[in-house]
């Protein structure tokens, strides 16, 4: 996947076609920052359909579920939805599309948590799931962010397989109508093993998008020079919500990442807010998920634009709505 050479004639006429006049954002941001405009990764034509892995008879559910304990929070919210087994049949293979985006430790927030991996694919596999992958596209190393972050140790401790991308496993997809993802190279191998697909994020501030939470977390399926997205954040999340239709996310609340998101670094960035948001629909899990950074749907544009294109629907109380307190 590496990118075609450029000369300095050629990127200033894409740069002048995109029509950045944007100055250096501050040091965290330069970091996520790639003035070249999404002019697509190559002429090949997109080669893969990228299929629906909801399940239409339980859409339009959410179960807010509170509590201190990962594991029984996940069990106890997934059992007033009526068990995995309305989501996961028999003999269905499961992809876990987790946040393992740093290679920073499980404390820090900044990643998906070990405990909800091994509760989710435990979850899977007693419901009879013949395999459960676990996988992400990491910013950093993604050897070491799944070392790092405890994730690789705990799937495989589950009963799941990691699987860590590499060029062989990207294909390029055009979303249909879609401005941004547009012969882009996307982690299509694992999505091609399996029938059911569940987002697992985190809740974290997020410098450009306000937020990072089950619709952000589709951005890790995207391979190339993707951080030329962070240019129109909101309208990347919106055409990955479009892009993947999954069975059923879920939102790790139990600790937030409040400020300095989403790499954080310091215990000082989290609080304890004691959620798990458990969902059919991503963008009321997100409209949900906003009060637990102070913040409201509106505040976040991204989820406007989700449901602008039947994603979901921001008001979450209108659907099938359940509201757990574990422990």
């Amino acid at each position: 996947m590496t990118e075609p050479t450029i000369n300095r004639r050629e990127f200033i006429k894409r740069c002048t076609r995109a029509g950045l006049g944007v100055a250096a954002a501050g040091a965290t941001g330069i970091g996520f920052y790639d003035s070249r405009p999404p002019a697509g990764e190559s002429d090949e034509p997109a080669s893969v359909l990228i299929p629906d892995y909801s399940r239409p008879e339980i859409q339009g559910k959410i179960c807010i579920a509170r509590g201190d304990e990962r594991t029984e929070i996940i069990r106890q919210a997934f059992a007033a939805l009526g068990g995995m087994a309305k989501f996961v049949q028999p003999g269905e293979r499961v992809l876990i599309k987790v946040n393992a985006a740093f290679a920073s430790p499980p404390s820090l927030g900044a990643t998906t948590h070990p405990e909800m991996i091994e509760a989710v694919t435990a979850l899977c596999l007693e419901a009879g799931a013949a395999k459960v992958i676990v996988t992400d596209n990491p910013i950093n190393d993604p050897a070491s962010c799944f070392a790092l972050t405890g994730i690789d140790a705990a799937a495989r401790r589950a009963g799941a397989q990691v699987v860590l991308p590499r060029d062989s496993l990207f294909q390029r997809y055009s979303l249909a109508g879609g401005r941004l993802i547009r012969k882009w190279p996307v982690l299509y191998g694992p999505l091609a093993q399996v029938d059911r697909v569940i987002g697992l994020a985190p809740v974290k501030d997020h410098h450009r998008s306000g937020a990072s939470m089950t619709l952000k977390n589709w951005y890790g399926l995207l391979g190339g020079r993707r951080n030329i997205f962070h240019q129109d954040v909101h309208t990347i999340i919106q055409e990955l919500s479009a892009m993947i239709r999954p069975t059923v996310v879920i939102l790790d609340g139990v600790q937030a990442m409040l400020t300095n998101g989403p790499t954080g670094g310091s215990l000082s960035d989290l609080k304890p807010t004691g959620t798990v948001v458990v969902s059919t629909d991503p963008v009321a899990a997100d409209a949900a998920g906003a009060a637990l950074l102070n913040k409201r749907p509106e505040d976040l544009p991204f989820i406007a634009k989700a449901e602008a294109v039947g994603a979901g629907t921001a008001d979450y109380r209108s659907i099938d709505f359940t509201e757990i307190q574990t422990g």
